[in-house]
């Protein structure tokens, strides 16, 4: 029984004689209807155990309120980079173990626990931890963040665009009538002054930069008369540089198809947008030297090139006349028939010389011929002839004796017969003769 509702329904005809009169409160939300609703203190109590089921957890944010009344604080903390807000009430109990105070524009994680105050209804967060966030956990958040982009590939040196030589339109992203835009502008168009930009303004600083600058990147991006977009912002604190290390607009430049270039003016901590974009210029007027070639420059390099050109060109005629003036300067070609009577001459004596050892071989070989020729006739049997010798046959021409044949010449006077017919040839001539008898020799 609760104040006149009954939570859970009874039993038989005596409960419901008892509860005549009250009505049966619905178990759940669904239940619940414009003629059987939840008492508002009903559904209060079961919102606030549901709320306060919520584990303590730790938020980051930016103090814009610190209202500190009777011990308690009364913040209220922003996103930094969107537009939330949220009450946070810090209790005197919690208050008093804090080393520094709550200041307005401090960054600061607090560990809240939500709690629905049923007397009012009103929802707030307590915070049982509140430390402010320094410059050097800034840093090692952001060095965090750049060794895992890093560790994606989104830095490789592999990745970045190179700018083009001469673009015709520029993109700017950068704050509205700042330093930053007048120096890209002006140094750019000094240095080229038929150069053409696409501005697009936007915050530069605060919980609408990333957002506003994403856009403004989408839409130069997707213009294909933009050659190179240039995201530009005349330097300041770390905190105010903070969009510039947004994981969300590092990805987006990562992903855009037109060259970015980064003009974040602040050497001394850089955004990791300096190490996903294309080009990082240190000032926005460095970023003006880097997009465009100084036509002055231009001019002085192309006289500069011409004047060598005109150099080359001049050395190889001179060069060249020098060389024909040395071909003509030869005495071939001073004077042409002269090589061809050296030449004339030489084939004469060649000639000369040839006809002369053809004679003088001639000549030797007919030495050489009467040479053999009288060791021939030396050695012939004519010779042997001549000097009184004769050679004697059996007569070719008759019957030959038993035991030789016509023709044999006769070397042993025992081996013809008498009366075997001769043919005795001398030096000159031959004579018949007719063995008689015949003599042995006497050795």
């Amino acid at each position: 029984m609760e104040n006149g509702y009954r939570t859970d329904p009874g039993d038989g005809a005596d409960a419901a004689a008892e509860d005549s009169g009250r009505r049966t409160l619905p178990e759940t939300a669904g239940q619940t209807s414009p003629d059987n609703p939840w008492p508002l203190h009903h559904f209060a109590s079961i919102l606030k155990n549901h709320i306060e089921r919520a584990p303590e957890t730790w938020i980051e944010g930016q103090l814009l309120e610190a209202n500190v009344r009777n011990g308690h604080a009364y913040l209220t903390m922003r996103d930094v980079d969107v537009e939330n807000s949220l009450s946070v009430t810090v209790w005197r109990s919690t208050m008093d173990r804090l080393e520094t105070k709550p200041q307005v524009g401090a960054r600061v994680v607090a560990r809240i626990k939500p709690n629905l105050y049923l007397k009012t209804g009103r929802l707030s967060m307590n915070a049982s931890d509140l430390r402010p966030v320094g410059l050097g956990d800034l840093l090692a958040r952001l060095e965090r963040l750049r060794q895992a982009l890093g560790a994606e590939g989104l830095f490789d040196p592999g990745r970045k665009r190179p700018l083009p030589l001469l673009p015709q339109r520029i993109g700017l992203i950068t704050g509205r009538d700042s330093d930053a835009e007048k120096d890209v502008i002006r140094n750019a168009t000094l240095r080229w002054p038929g150069v053409e930009f696409e501005v697009r303004n936007t915050a530069v600083q605060g919980v609408n930069a990333v957002g506003e600058v994403m856009a403004a990147l989408a839409e130069l991006d997707g213009l294909p008369e933009v050659d190179v977009i240039v995201i530009a912002r005349g330097g300041g604190a770390l905190e105010d540089l903070l969009p510039f290390s947004s994981e969300e607009l590092v990805r987006a430049v990562s992903a855009a198809s037109t060259p970015v270039v980064s003009a974040i003016g602040h050497e001394a901590d850089r955004p990791i947008l300096d190490d996903v974009a294309d080009v990082r210029a240190s000032t926005p007027t460095d970023a003006a030297k880097r997009i465009v070639p100084d036509v002055a420059e231009e001019r002085a390099g192309i006289a500069e090139a011409r004047l060598r050109l005109d150099r080359a060109v001049y050395h190889l005629v001179e060069r060249e006349g020098q060389r024909l003036e040395a071909l003509r300067t030869r005495p071939v070609l001073a004077d042409p028939e002269a090589m061809i009577e050296s030449r004339a001459e030489d084939l004469a004596r060649a000639s000369d010389r040839n006809r002369a050892a053809a004679r003088q071989a001639v000549d030797r070989a007919e030495t050489d011929l009467r040479h053999l020729r009288a060791q021939v006739r030396q050695l012939s049997p004519q010779h042997t002839l001549d000097r009184g010798y004769a050679v004697v046959q059996i007569d070719p021409r008759g019957a030959a004796p038993a035991g030789v044949e016509p023709g044999d010449i006769v070397r042993d006077a025992t081996t013809v017969p008498d009366g075997a017919g001769l043919l005795v040839r001398v030096a000159v001539g031959s004579l018949d003769a007719t063995v008689t008898a015949t003599h042995p020799s006497n050795t």
